[in-house]
């Protein structure tokens, strides 16, 4: 069954651009996956973690047939293809890839939560989602936008990534 996904990338170190863009060729290329469309490239001030350089954020919608669990291991092996490692919670990285939305589906695990536990905390996983999806419905029937949309430091710095064969 093809599912529609939204997918958050955020990156803070090294091409903080060329990352993000890298991340959606590898998605792309990636069986069972589409990459439909990109938000705009937003930057932000890093939430939590350590003293560290500003993030460039963008989402990614994508079709997949791929089951969550899969989906979530082709987001994984795209952080490690570009250089992801964990260290310290929060702290910087070259590329992170998280699964924030994926149509209806509901996932309360600890390896796997959808929606992202912090969907609707983060303006900069917010507002690049509404750039794609101006009215979300979470899979327990709420509307994102019937939500507090928090504020905060997000703004835009470039257009959409290009998306192959888009």
């Amino acid at each position: 069954m093809r599912r529609r996904a939204f997918l958050g990338l955020g990156s803070n170190l090294g091409d903080r651009l060329a990352n993000l863009q890298r991340a959606v060729a590898l998605l792309a290329s990636t069986p069972g996956i589409e990459v439909v469309a990109s938000s705009r490239v937003w930057e932000t001030e890093p939430v939590g973690g350590p003293p560290q350089p500003e993030y460039l954020n963008a989402v990614v919608l994508v079709r997949t047939e791929l089951e969550p669990d899969d989906l979530l291991a082709a987001a994984q092996g795209v952080e490690a293809a570009l250089g992801r490692t964990r260290g310290v919670r929060w702290g910087p990285r070259t590329i992170d890839v998280d699964l924030l939305l994926i149509d209806r589906v509901a996932l309360d695990r600890p390896d796997l939560t959808v929606p992202h536990p912090r969907l609707l905390e983060r303006a900069f996983v917010l507002l690049p989602l509404l750039e794609l999806e101006p009215d979300p419905v979470l899979p327990d029937g709420r509307r994102v936008l019937d939500q507090p949309v928090p504020g905060g430091g997000a703004r835009p710095v470039a257009p959409a990534l290009e998306v192959p064969g888009g």
